[in-house]
C-alpha cells in the first residue's frame, strides 16, 4: 500500500489554488474517519471561475485541435504514472474496493488517450452544392464555457467522460465535483496543471449543489450543463436550462435488469449478477437491481445465487480480499433500509441480507448486507424505483416475450442484459430491449469508453457520455458555403 498524503483542498480557478473559509468534513465511509475538509464555495466563487473560463476559452479555441490533444496525451501519461496512488485515494474517499478503483482510474486514462485522438479527427463533412462554382461543408465548433456537475460514485471516470471531450473540442470547463468525493477532483486538477493546460481552461469549484451547482446552472455565461445524478435534480436542471435556452446533457440513473432464460448458463449468469448487483455496493447507475428469470430455472438460480452471496467478503475496500465495500454515507444506508421494509410490506420474500452490518470491523463504517428478494412482481416499488444499494429482486416470468415486457416496464432505460444460448432470442433481445446499452451473456455493467454511454426514457435526455457521440454535447455544427462564381446565386431558386 502506498502512503497517502492528502493535501488541504482548495478551489482551482484561473490556474491558481484558492482557499475557501467555509468547509465541511470528508469522511471515509469504510471507517468513519475524517479524511480532509472540503471547501463550501459561494456564488461569487462560481462567477470568478466562469469569468476565467470565458476569457481562457477564446484563446483555447484558437489552439489547433491536434495541439490541444498533446495536453490530453500528457494527462493520460501522468494518470498512468499515478494510477495506484489515485486508486487508493479513490477507495479511501468513495469506499469502492481497490480493484474497482484501479479500473475506474484506468477508464480515465483510456478517455484521455481516446479523446486526444479526436484532436486529429473532429470530422465535419464536405458535400456537393446544388449550384455551379460553389463549395459546401460543415464543421464542429466549440460552444464556449461548459459547466459539469459530477456525482460521488465514479468521481474520476465520469469527470473525464465530460471534461476531456469538452477540452478537445475547444471549450473551457467549470467543474463542480460531489462534496463526498472531492479528493479525486483535486488530484485531477493537479494533473491538468502539471500537464501544462493553460490557465482558466479547467476550473474546479468545490461546494454544495444548492450553492455552487445552482449558480453554475443559472450563470448566463455558461453555454452547456452536463450533469450526472438523481432524477429530481436533473429535472430541475433541465427546467432551468430550458428557460435560458441553454444546452443540457443529463444522465440520471437506471433500474437495470438481467434476464436469465431457461437455456442460460446458470453459473455464468450468477457471476454476471453478482458483479452487476454488488460491485460498488450497488451504487452504480448501471447496477443490476432486477433479475428477470424464467420460472423453469428460478429455483436453481436462487440456490446458486445464495451460495455465492455467502462467499462475498464485506469490508474496507483497501483490503485486496474484500469484494463489497461500504455505502457512501448514513443517508444512503437509511434509504436502502426503507426500501427493504417496503419490499417486505409489498409481499416480496427476503432470502438474504436486508440489514445494516454493525459488528466487528464493520462497526465504524456504512455497511449493508447484500440483499436478495424473490417472488417479486414487476409492479412493486422495489422493482420500479432506483434503490442505489446492494438489493436485488428476482422476478419470475413464463416466456421470453414476458421477460422483455417486464424489462421495459420501468421508467428508466439505461442498461439491460440477457443470458441465453438461443441466437434467435439474442437478436430479438438486441432489437426489443428499450435501453441505451444491451449486454448478451454478461452483466449490466462494463461500458467501454469508445462507445456511447447513456439511456432512454427517464435515464436522460438523449445525449451520451463517452464515444465520439460525447462531442455532440460540447460542439455546435456550423455550415459553410463558398461561392466562387463571381455572381449572386440563390439556393433553390437559380437551379437549372
Amino acid at each position: 500500500m502506498v502512503k497517502l498524503e492528502i493535501e488541504k483542498l482548495r478551489n482551482y480557478i484561473n490556474g491558481e489554488w484558492k482557499e475557501v473559509a467555509r468547509t465541511t468534513a470528508v469522511v471515509n465511509p469504510a471507517t468513519g474517519e475524517e479524511l480532509v475538509q472540503v471547501p463550501l464555495s459561494s456564488k461569487e466563487h462560481v462567477e470568478e471561475a466562469v469569468s476565467a473560463a470565458k476569457k481562457a476559452q477564446k484563446e483555447w479555441a484558437l489552439v489547433p485541435a491536434p495541439m490541444r490533444a498533446e495536453f490530453l496525451y500528457r494527462v493520460g501519461y501522468l494518470m498512468k504514472e499515478k494510477k495506484e496512488y489515485l486508486a487508493q485515494l479513490l477507495t479511501s474517499e468513495n469506499g469502492k474496493v481497490i480493484e474497482e478503483a484501479r479500473g475506474e482510474v484506468q477508464e480515465g486514462i483510456d478517455m484521455a488517450y481516446y479523446m486526444a485522438g479526436e484532436g486529429r479527427r473532429l470530422f465535419g463533412q464536405t458535400t456537393p452544392a446544388e449550384l455551379k462554382d460553389k463549395f459546401a461543408m460543415s464543421q464542429r465548433v466549440p460552444v464556449g464555457v461548459v459547466g459539469i456537475i459530477t456525482p460521488w460514485n465514479f468521481p474520476i471516470a465520469i469527470a473525464t467522460w465530460k471534461s476531456f471531450p469538452a477540452i478537445i473540442a475547444g471549450n473551457a470547463v467549470v467543474w463542480k465535483p460531489a462534496t463526498e468525493t472531492p479528493i479525486m477532483a483535486f488530484e485531477l486538477a493537479k494533473i491538468l496543471e502539471e500537464a501544462g493546460l493553460p490557465k482558466g481552461v479547467v476550473n474546479v469549484v468545490f461546494g454544495s449543489g444548492n450553492e455552487v451547482g445552482n449558480a453554475l446552472v443559472h450563470d448566463e455565461n455558461v453555454q452547456v450543463i452536463s450533469f450526472t445524478g438523481s432524477n429530481d435534480t436533473g429535472r430541475g436542471i433541465a427546467a432551468a436550462c430550458g428557460r435560458q435556452l441553454k444546452k443540457v446533457s443529463l444522465e440520471m440513473g437506471g433500474k437495470n435488469a438481467v434476464i436469465v432464460m431457461d437455456d442460460a448458463d446458470i453459473d455464468l449468469a450468477v457471476e454476471g449478477i453478482l458483479w452487476s448487483a454488488f460491485g460498488t455496493s450497488g451504487q452504480r447507475c448501471t447496477a443490476c437491481s432486477r433479475v428477470i428469470v424464467h420460472e423453469a430455472v428460478k429455483s436453481t438460480l436462487e440456490a446458486h445465487l445464495l451460495a455465492r452471496m455467502e462467499q462475498l467478503t464485506i469490508g474496507n475496500g483497501l483490503d485486496e480480499s474484500i469484494k463489497v465495500g461500504p455505502i457512501i454515507n448514513k443517508e444512503g444506508l437509511q434509504k436502502i433500509k426503507e426500501y427493504v421494509s417496503i419490499g417486505k410490506e409489498e409481499g416480496a420474500r427476503l432470502l438474504a441480507g436486508g440489514m445494516v452490518l454493525t459488528e466487528g470491523d464493520q462497526r465504524s463504517g456504512n455497511y449493508f448486507a447484500p440483499t436478495l428478494f424473490t417472488d417479486v412482481s414487476s409492479t412493486m416499488r422495489i422493482a420500479q424505483e432506483e434503490i442505489f444499494g446492494p438489493v436485488v429482486s428476482l422476478i419470475p416470468v413464463k416466456s421470453f416475450e414476458e421477460a422483455i415486457e417486464v424489462n421495459n416496464s420501468v421508467s428508466f432505460g439505461l442498461s439491460s442484459s440477457i443470458f441465453t444460448n438461443d441466437v434467435n432470442q439474442v437478436f430479438r433481445a438486441q432489437r426489443d430491449l428499450d435501453t441505451g446499452i444491451v449486454y448478451v451473456n454478461a452483466g449490466t455493467t462494463g461500458a467501454e469508453i469508445h462507445l456511447p454511454f447513456g439511456g432512454t426514457k427517464g435515464t436522460g435526455n438523449g445525449h451520451r457520455d463517452s464515444g465520439i457521440q460525447a462531442l455532440d454535447v460540447f460542439t455546435e455544427w456550423k455550415a459553410i458555403y463558398v461561392d466562387y462564381s463571381g455572381k449572386l446565386q440563390r439556393a433553390q431558386i437559380d437551379v437549372e
